[in-house]
């Protein structure tokens, strides 16, 4: 498909005004539970392709819209190019990620200071070594982070393939995930900040994987720094 250089807003279809300040997960279901934490009565945003996207009223009484990307660069590109189209101008990425660091374990947070560019979304975008995070949200990030589950921050690899036959991209990162160099690469277009904290869902070197009930209780700390952050 040949790339659309109008405004037009194709993908999302909005059914509730964006707000300013944006979480990004991938997972739509994740959009939804972060949406009932974190504001009051969320209207959905938008449904269409699946994209479950949420916008209701913060604590401070100011809007919040959380919006998922879904899986990898190229659809997390469109979401935040069409976002930044409707108005969004504060982008924090809430999303999971698999451990490279060895003292990183299950549930833990990690903070991107750098998203490595080693996606083809990225790429295409220009986008090449390792992406900063907006410095004000990354500051804010790091305040909000909580004493527990335990913080990191430092930087995070963003790939194309989540069963990647080969070995796992370590460039110096913490952690391994698939969205954030394309949220980052797009948000540096536009001059809009973005920012990126992830919840540690597997840990690469053993398999080892979340579970379902500890995932859902990493949510609740990964939404609110992240909301913290754009506040």
């Amino acid at each position: 498909m040949a790339r659309v250089m109008s405004r037009q807003i194709i993908h999302l279809r909005p059914n509730a005004d964006v707000a300013e300040r944006v979480l990004l997960p991938g997972d739509p279901g994740r959009a939804l539970r972060l949406a009932q934490l974190l504001t009051g009565k969320p209207r959905m945003f938008n449904h269409n392709r699946g994209l479950w996207g949420y916008t209701g009223t913060a604590a401070d009484g100011e809007l919040l819209t959380v919006q998922a990307t879904g899986i990898g660069g190229p659809s997390a590109a469109i979401v935040t190019e069409e976002l930044i189209r409707l108005g969004a101008r504060r982008l924090v990425r809430v999303g999971t990620c698999g451990a490279l660091g060895d003292r990183l374990r299950l549930g833990d947070l990690v903070i991107a200071e750098h998203a490595v560019a080693a996606d083809g979304a990225s790429r295409a975008l220009g986008a090449s070594g390792a992406l900063p995070a907006d410095a004000t949200l990354l500051a804010r990030l790091r305040a909000a982070a909580p004493a527990a589950p335990a913080a990191h921050a430092g930087t995070v690899v963003s790939v194309d393939l989540f069963y990647d036959p080969g070995p796992a991209h370590r460039d110096g990162a913490l952690a391994i995930e698939m969205e954030a160099a394309a949220i980052f690469a797009v948000a540096a277009r536009h001059g809009v900040p973005a920012a990126c904290v992830l919840t540690v869902s597997d840990i690469v070197a053993t398999g080892e994987r979340i579970g379902a009930d500890e995932l859902i209780a990493a949510e609740e700390a990964l939404g609110r720094a992240g909301a913290a952050a754009v506040a």
